[in-house]
């Protein structure tokens, strides 16, 4: 009778399991998705009904490779092709519409001052908990919240301050000199020739990230570099599949090369940071770089409020240089990149800004506040940031109920900030708002705008990008070299491809014909 019993006990228990976790499901898959949809739908919302699972996803994917394999005319107006679900969903229901990320709506916001209000309150919208796979790249500054988020960047703020920045433009150089010896030695035969300028760029940026936040070279940070790259496209494609609670155990081969690829680089950084403390305790070790700093700063705020409170663990550690080394190098090497597609398409602007160049340094290499002095070249970039952002598209997500100018928004709806269209929009930047036209900036950004706040390359509010004077100073540096050294022009063979992998980059390279001054 006892085990008869015990049978019936346990029975009952895995019944009553399973009867909560079906509950839970049903609740995640439909019951909550469809008054969430409701909730939109009575504030005049429009979007797609709601899908099981998947909502807007499998089309989504599908516009994504439709866009991806077929380039287009050079053109600026880019968004069909990187954001085809966020400009077809406008064009279908208005801007007052949303979309569907498996089963999360996403409501487009297109109102620059709302888009400010939800990067100023980051304690009420905040990034969006999706698949933990994503975190797999890295899970520093970026993805922190609240207090957390606040101390990590407490911490990490004096790395970036003016002085320390002064500090790094002689690893910006030295890696900038690297890169133009190599197109030196392919153009000493010939007096032009073509080159694809992008891998260029990247291995520059790699470099003087590994050079300013570790003290190395990209020759040793290499393998860092090659992993990261390898581990964004997997995020790529995670972001554009369903989220199935618990699914990232499953040992699917995508799911163990992701934790295996996170395995390699935390090991591998780890090892760059044992290899620093042990310089710091022996005395040998100068906080000049970005690695160092970080380190003397977390040191200090332990030895202040104890080691419970103050400072991060090393795992923490392990993901903010995670972060220094992918954010660091995809920034700089984007916006050098398409400034050079520009500027060999508009030759006009490459005369101006190089004689800008010679005429404020010559041939000499220029100090830190001179690079202040560069008025045209800071029009170029601004414009070339406004054209082709990093960061195409921003989202957070409502932590409690939520009123946000009309709407009333309950927690747990996803917010989409497609910061590209914002820098497209006419009624902001006038007529030729999707030409190259850096002469908008010549007054500054706030003049460049008709009345409205919206130029959002590196974000805003409090959560702005902690790196852009980082990633402005290098890219001044490295374009005020080649410009010094080199002309160059879009070669016929370049083909206009812009796409998203985290950042926007060109498909299919950037080639140039390059001649040597």
């Amino acid at each position: 009778m006892e085990i008869s019993y015990g049978i019936i006990i346990v029975s009952l228990c895995c019944s009553v399991f399973f009867l909560i976790q079906a509950w839970k499901f049903l609740n995640f898959a439909w019951l909550k998705p469809k008054k969430l949809e409701k909730c939109l739908r009575d504030q005049g919302l429009k979007g797609n009904s709601y899908k099981v699972l998947y909502g807007d996803l499998k089309e989504m994917t599908k516009m994504i490779q439709e866009a991806k394999s077929k380039p287009m005319s050079f053109s600026n107006d880019i968004v069909p092709r990187v954001l085809p679900q966020i400009a077809e969903t406008i064009k279908k229901y208005g801007k007052s519409s949303y979309l569907w990320f498996g089963p999360r709506p996403a409501v487009i916001l297109l109102e620059p001052e709302l888009i400010r209000e939800v990067m100023s309150k980051s304690y009420i919208y905040q990034k969006v908990k999706g698949n933990p796979l994503t975190k797999m790249l890295a899970q520093g500054l970026a993805s922190q919240e609240t207090e957390k988020w606040a101390k990590h960047r407490r911490l990490i703020t004096p790395a970036f301050h003016q002085e320390k920045l002064k500090g790094m433009l002689p690893a910006f150089y030295l890696s900038s000199c690297e890169m133009l010896a190599k197109w030196e030695k392919e153009v000493s035969t010939q007096e032009s020739c073509e080159l694809d300028v992008w891998p260029y760029l990247q291995t520059l940026t790699s470099d003087a990230i590994s050079r300013t936040a570790f003290g190395s070279n990209y020759e040793e940070g290499r393998k860092i570099f090659e992993l990261q790259i390898e581990q964004a496209e997997f995020i790529m494609q995670v972001v554009r599949s369903i989220y199935i609670p618990g699914w990232r155990f499953v040992p699917t081969r995508r799911n163990k090369r992701m934790n295996q690829i996170r395995i390699e680089v935390n090991e591998l950084i780890l090892e760059l940071i044992n290899k620093r403390m042990k310089s710091i305790e022996a005395g040998e070790s100068r906080n000049d770089d970005l690695l160092g700093l970080l380190l003397e700063s977390n040191y200090k705020d332990i030895k202040q409020q104890g080691s419970k409170k103050g400072g991060m663990s090393i795992n923490e550690v392990i993901e903010e240089c995670k972060l220094f080394y992918f954010a660091g190098q995809e920034t700089t090497s984007v916006l050098l990149g398409w400034t050079m597609i520009l500027l060999g398409k508009h030759l006009d602007w490459q005369d101006r800004a190089r004689e800008e160049v010679l005429n404020l340094f010559g041939n000499r290499t220029p100090e830190y506040d001179e690079l202040n002095h560069l008025k045209t070249v800071t029009m170029i970039f601004y414009e070339a940031l406004r054209l082709y952002a990093p960061g195409i598209m921003l989202s957070r997500m409502t932590s409690t109920d939520t009123k946000l100018g009309d709407l009333s928004l309950p927690a747990g709806v996803q917010l989409i900030l497609p910061v590209l269209l914002l820098h497209h929009d006419k009624e902001i930047w006038g007529e030729d708002a999707l030409e190259f036209n850096p002469e908008r900036f010549k007054d500054g950004i706030s003049k460049a705008m008709k009345g409205q706040s919206a130029f959002f390359p590196f974000g805003g509010g409090p959560r702005i990008c902690i790196g852009q004077s980082f990633a402005m100073l290098e890219a001044k540096m490295a374009l005020v070299m080649i410009l010094q050294k080199f002309s160059f022009e879009l070669s016929p063979s370049y083909t206009h491809a812009p796409h998203t992998k985290i950042t926007v980059q060109p498909q299919y390279g950037a080639p140039l014909f390059i001649r040597k001054l």
